[in-house]
């Protein structure tokens, strides 16, 4: 897996593992891709650059809030750090911006996992704020990376996730921005080129 190049949008994702700490459990546990596929478990990795930092525990808290949201469409959700599981427990303990967190949160100490969405820094062994979405058939469909010092709202990782999940039972139609659960969309044929705005009308 350390050898591949990294993943775009559109691909087939690997297999993976990687070693959690479950605070809903308070137990330390596994994450496998191939046991979520065959749940048929959407998959929502949220890298970010490490435990016991400053924007992260804000970006963590957030996603919590929307957590059984993104369950309810089902998706796993996992955040994941080159940390270990040991520091995600003590993180999670001991910070009070995380006291609701409950998905697992994954270690990727050697930053294997990390390499392979294209998120590892090797200049800082750390990985970049990487937000990955995948379907059930083990396809890669939403990537987003940002730098260090902005955070990212979880709000949006919703509706990119309810925008997938609705495309994955609708194939022939396609959300506009903003989509919101809902709202239009849009079925691409011959008819719509050039007259989308009227589309969007009727």
């Amino acid at each position: 897996m350390c050898d591949q190049a990294p993943l775009h949008v559109g691909d087939q994702v690997p297999d993976f593992e990687m070693e959690t700490y479950n605070p809903a459990e308070g137990q330390f546990g596994k994450l496998s891709l191939a046991r979520l596929r065959e749940q048929l478990k959407w998959t929502i990795l949220v890298f970010y650059p490490a435990d016991f930092t400053f924007v992260c525990p804000t970006e963590l808290a957030d996603l919590a809030e929307k957590y059984e949201t993104l369950k309810a469409l089902g998706a796993e959700v996992a955040s994941v750090s080159t940390d270990t599981k040991f520091s995600h427990l003590a993180w999670r303990n001991s910070e009070r911006l995380l006291a609701k967190l409950s998905y697992p949160m994954a270690a990727d100490p050697t930053g294997a996992v990390s390499r392979l969405f294209g998120v590892y820094d090797p200049a800082t062994g750390l990985a970049l704020r990487g937000t990955f979405i995948i379907n059930p058939e083990g396809k890669l469909v939403s990537s987003e990376v940002s730098y260090y010092n902005v955070g990212r709202n979880a709000e949006e990782l919703l509706r990119k996730m309810e925008a997938n999940a609705y495309l994955a039972q609708h194939p022939d139609e396609a959300c506009p921005a903003k989509w919101q659960q809902g709202s239009r969309t849009l079925k691409p044929s011959e008819k719509m080129v050039g007259k989308v705005f009227e589309a969007l009308q009727g």
